[in-house]
């Protein structure tokens, strides 16, 4: 299996689970003990400053707090674009990485722009190979467009848009397929 670390996963038509479905999760960590990530197009209804003002700083005023995954749903995960990649505690790829989880916020320096995510998504050893052997997600390249997208709640269609002609109809689908 090749290592995914910074690539995208995209729910396709058969992952039914309310967690992921039509998400887009960028991996940030993948190897033989598994692979964690977030989820990238799910803001919340509330703002980061409302919720977790200790991180309001690294965001624009009134930036939503995304739920990240069922990890751990109540810890804040911060992804970020660092003017030194090597201020991140893990690159997810080129200059987007994670926040170390110690990282005190008001001496976080270097930060060009920054998403909180309230969780993570997370698999054990050999989950998330099994999930792809079976179809379950789709893959592609993650670029900061994806991560920073303007319209979140679009990033999933816009994700199987560059995927190609060969994916129109998935794009199509009713989110819950018994309403067609």
């Amino acid at each position: 299996m090749e290592h995914l670390g910074g690539r995208l996963l995209i729910s396709n038509a058969s992952l039914f689970d309310p967690n992921f479905r039509r998400a887009v999760v960028l991996i940030g960590h993948h190897d033989d003990d598994g692979a964690v990530g977030v989820v990238l197009n799910r803001p919340m209804e509330v703002s980061v400053d409302e919720v977790v003002p200790a991180l309001a700083r690294l965001v624009a005023p009134g930036d939503p707090l995304f739920e990240g995954g069922p990890v751990e749903p109540d810890g804040a995960v911060v992804v970020a674009e660092f003017d030194d990649p090597s201020a991140a505690g893990a690159i997810a790829f080129a200059s987007v990485g994670f926040l170390p989880e110690d990282a005190d916020p008001d001496a976080v320096q270097g930060v060009a722009r920054a998403r909180v995510f309230a969780g993570y998504a997370g698999w054990g050893p050999g989950q998330l190979e099994d999930e792809l052997a079976e179809e379950a997600w789709l893959t592609t390249e993650a670029l900061p467009g994806d991560v920073f997208h303007d319209d979140p709640e679009r990033l999933w269609d816009d994700a199987v848009r560059r995927l190609g002609p060969r994916f129109a109809v998935l794009r199509t689908m009713p989110f819950d397929p018994s309403n067609n």
